[in-house]
């Protein structure tokens, strides 16, 4: 069976040491982005490999990027073939609990057109409340060949498209204050882009940090898209990666065709032309 969108601990458990499997940990902190490998360092899913938002996730930044651009495809593979992981293997990403980190190699798989890979539900903290064991074992995994597709006219929107006064429906997953403009702790310009609407990623998540049921997120999701067709959803945040996490809980829900505006309102902003907004849903 592969594994699409989320996957439990019992489910990764039963698989630990299976030669078509590859645990990768994703866990990292915005404000010290050493915290997540050091994290890892000192325990983990047995098995599993580190890779780092920002130096393995993301490719560099210029004055017309956002702050975590998309890594080229080719440097991806590499990075994924090195660390044992081919077109056939199925990868679990997790980090520490909400899936905010583990959902940005999620996209990035499939967007290289690999499908088989799925996000572990409640990440490490599920996995060490269940029991589960974990070691600080560096793996050393055989490497693997792994050869990228690219999907970006079905997965990604421009800012270009963004702009047009009939472009996407835009759901920014930014928390509430921030995409309001009341508060703004990270990038120089508060607000949001005109017309988009706000779907805080935790949103994704019951009161124990599960993800919801598919029935409850296609609810919730019909409710906030109304008659707008997916292939015309676009998902934005800071910088294109808590995004991700509303493109899981649309696929995760049966709702499949949105894209990802990568760079998000942290490239936005370094147009000064393009337009901003404050306060509720436009």
């Amino acid at each position: 069976m592969t594994h699409k969108t989320l996957i439990d601990t019992d489910t990764l458990r039963r698989h630990l040491g299976d030669p078509g499997w590859r645990v990768v940990d994703c866990r990292f902190d915005l404000a010290d982005p050493g915290a997540g490998e050091a994290a890892w360092a000192q325990a983990h899913v047995p098995g599993a490999v580190y890779a780092h938002l920002e130096r393995d996730l993301s490719g560099p930044t210029g004055p017309d990027t956002g702050r975590h651009p998309l890594p080229d495809p080719e440097d991806l593979a590499d990075w994924l073939g090195a660390h044992g992981i081919g077109n056939d293997t199925q990868v679990v990403a997790c980090d520490a609990d909400s899936g905010a980190f583990a959902a940005r190699l999620w996209w990035l798989l499939r967007w290289l057109g690999h499908d088989a890979v799925a996000v572990l539900d409640g990440g490490l903290a599920a996995w060490r409340a269940g029991g589960h064991p974990v070691d600080a074992d560096a793996p050393a995994p055989a490497p693997a060949g792994f050869r990228p597709r690219p999907r970006d006219a079905a997965m990604r929107a421009s800012a270009q498209e963004l702009e047009d006064a009939h472009g996407p429906l835009v759901v920014d997953a930014r928390s509430a204050e921030r995409f309001r403009g009341e508060h703004e702790p990270i990038d120089p310009v508060a607000g949001h882009v005109p017309g988009a609407r706000n779907r805080p990623f935790p949103s994704n998540l019951d009161a124990h940090g599960h993800w919801r049921s598919p029935q409850a997120l296609r609810a919730e999701w019909a409710r906030l898209l109304g008659t707008a067709e997916l292939a015309g959803v676009v998902h934005m945040c800071g910088s294109g990666v808590t995004a991700c996490h509303n493109a899981l809980a649309m696929e995760h829900a049966g709702l499949r065709g949105s894209r990802l505006y990568a760079g998000s309102w942290s490239e936005w902003i370094t147009a000064p032309g393009r337009g901003v907004a404050t306060g509720s849903d436009d």
